[in-house]
């Protein structure tokens, strides 16, 4: 495959979109006229007729698609035959509110089978959809419904987190209260049964609309190119960033990737743990995996309700085979200790992932000796929002792994690891991670900013696409990811990645997990301030911070002495489990603490940090 794929990468990327199902075949394999990408031009095609009508045809109607638990227990179990009359009720309600091909439509939902629903609805249709994480705040929503024009928000009363609820209509409101113009339509979920305001004319229970509508709907046959779906990045303090992907080059990229990736079988149990409203639950719970006929677990809650064993219970309870988590997730894992662990059979288990952020190799070592019991390979999974799909991981029983390294680029992905000037650089000297080629999947523009899209991801090296990380490669050719460029820090003229100090502090057997960001200093340019946690039981003492402070030196080098160390219970986190440096940063540089905060997991962690480095 990689021979092939380099020899003539359109043809590599023509023969695997024909095992999809196309209404009109495509008349040019690549139109590249940079930075614009078109795949598969002039190709007609529908990504939910290919998860659904497709799959059946293929003699898999009466196969499980998704198995769903609730945080408090309650399960359904969903075949190919009936997603597809429950997307086709959700097709022709939402068509009935209006929606038409072209059309934006907000999803703002718990884990729940009718998130899922409403993604094919909205892709059978055309209308584009645009999932936002149920941690974003009223403000941060109603940016996005207005950015993306939307005229029909999907949402749900609450969801449930660690035995509370989420109040995601009241968020609803208020978004509208604020000021959404376009919106007509709010259809909502009934699932925590609270009580929640419905504005007539408006509002509308989907248990009143969906289930009266017919099981069968027609399908839109799309251009290959027509867009289907935006998603925000978080974080941004500025207006949202809407990355846009479209039909069928994504759609054929994430099928092959999950394919190649996680040696998918037939009778696999796939669990991603991701949320709907990132980009890994679009592509690997959602397109990829039912592209390939998948049974797919989905679980609503957090992994510590009731109890710190939920994962393991789930994955002994479904028998499920391929688990896919976040190296955060990880590490959480390895604080909490073995005990939840030990407690369930984890046999089912033939295939580990991580995606979200490089791993450090004690995590990695972890989680294959105690999750997978050193029989189950680990496939380190590096892509983007932007790049919609997996572009640097090993393919497992074919590629050795080292823990820490993402491995090599998948067929038909051309990567490569440059200086400031654009030139290669040599093995395991740190530059900057490009993509030289376009590849299907990749984004298409930024909603309403293509230049915004030219300047951010294609003006620093010319013709090529810039990741925005850094990362080396050794000289076996496998990628080290090093974090994002904004976190290598730069002391005294020498660039460190705060993964690899990251790494080094983890490596100590007293800590858990740690963040390492830099803060200004008027000699060095940048200087390191780490935030660490430690293992459950383990006390602090006099010598802790100097300990710790001489293990990264014995492990990277002087240059790496972090500045201070911060022992903290625990990390700023969004409620998806990713470290909210920019916080650790504006708190190491005794700033005032600004941008968006809503989706942090708990507000009284930046307290307790803001007691022990007060701010200037």
């Amino acid at each position: 495959m990689c021979h092939s794929a380099a020899q003539d990468p359109e043809s590599f990327w023509a023969a695997h979109a024909k095992s999809m199902h196309w209404f009109q075949p495509w008349t040019k394999t690549l139109e590249w006229n940079l930075p614009f990408a078109k795949w598969f031009v002039g190709g007609k095609t529908n990504i939910s007729y290919n998860c659904l009508e497709r799959i059946i045809d293929q003699g898999h109607g009466e196969k499980c698609a998704v198995i769903w638990e609730g945080e408090p227990g309650d399960s359904e179990r969903i075949t190919y035959k009936q997603l597809l009359a429950r997307v086709n009720r959700c097709t022709n309600a939402l068509r009935s509110l209006g929606v038409r091909q072209g059309d934006a439509v907000v999803i703002y939902m718990p884990m729940v089978p009718e998130a899922i629903v409403s993604m094919l609805a909205c892709a059978r249709i055309g209308a584009v959809h645009s999932v936002i994480f149920g941690g974003f705040s009223a403000e941060a929503i109603r940016d996005r419904v207005n950015d993306a024009s939307a005229t029909v928000i999907i949402t749900a009363d609450g969801g449930f987190r660690r035995g509370k609820v989420v109040p995601l209509k009241a968020n609803i409101d208020a978004a509208l209260a604020a000021g959404c113009p376009s919106v007509t339509k709010v259809l909502v979920v009934q699932r925590s049964k609270e009580r929640v305001e419905m504005v007539a004319g408006r509002d509308l229970w989907w248990h009143d609309l969906v289930p009266g509508h017919s099981d069968k709907a027609e399908v839109a046959e799309l251009d290959s190119e027509a867009p289907l779906y935006i998603l925000y990045t978080s974080g941004s303090t500025g207006k949202p960033k809407g990355i846009v992907h479209t039909t069928g080059g994504y759609m054929v990229q994430t099928a092959l990737s999950v394919r190649t990736v996680f040696d998918l079988r037939p009778n696999d149990v796939y669990w991603c743990t991701a949320d709907v409203g990132w980009v890994t639950g679009h592509s690997y719970i959602v397109y990829g995996p039912l592209c390939n006929a998948a049974t797919v677990l989905v679980y609503e809650g957090s992994p510590d309700y009731p109890e710190k064993d939920r994962f393991w219970s789930l994955i002994e309870k479904y028998k499920v085979t391929i688990f896919y988590t976040a190296p955060t997730a990880i590490r959480t894992f390895m604080k909490w200790g073995e005990e939840p662990v030990e407690r369930h059979d984890l046999s089912s288990l033939r295939l580990l992932g991580t995606v979200g952020e490089p791993i450090n190799p004690e995590a990695w070592i972890w989680y294959r000796s105690t999750i997978g019991k050193d029989r189950c390979p680990i496939v380190d999974t590096w892509w983007q929002t932007e790049t919609g799909s997996i572009m640097i991981a090993p393919i497992p029983g074919v590629v050795a792994t080292k823990p820490g390294s993402a491995t090599k680029p998948l067929p038909g992905i051309d990567v490569a690891i440059v200086d400031a000037d654009g030139h290669e650089c040599p093995p395991d000297v740190g530059g900057f991670l490009v993509i030289r080629k376009p590849w299907p999947s990749m984004l298409r523009n930024i909603h309403n900013d293509p230049e915004r899209f030219k300047s951010q991801y294609w003006s620093e090296f010319p013709g090529w696409y810039f990741t925005g990380d850094g990362a080396r490669r050794d000289k076996d050719g496998y990628f080290w990811i090093m974090g994002r460029v904004d976190d290598v820090i730069n002391v005294a003229g020498h660039r460190l990645g705060t993964a690899e100090i990251e790494s080094s502090l983890v490596s100590h057997p007293t800590v858990a997990e740690a963040a390492v960001v830099g803060a200004p200093d008027e000699v060095r340019g940048e200087a390191i301030y780490a935030f660490v946690t430690l293992k459950t039981g383990i006390e602090t003492h006099s010598n802790t911070e100097s300990e710790l402070k001489e293990h990264v030196v014995k492990c990277i080098g002087a240059l790496a002495r972090p500045e201070k160390i911060i022992i903290t219970p625990s990390l700023p986190k969004t409620r998806s489990g990713k470290i909210m440096r920019r916080l650790l940063r504006n708190i190491a540089a005794g700033k005032a603490i600004h941008g968006d905060v809503t989706t942090l997991e708990d507000m009284n962690v930046l307290d307790k940090l803001r007691e022990q480095v007060p701010e200037e």
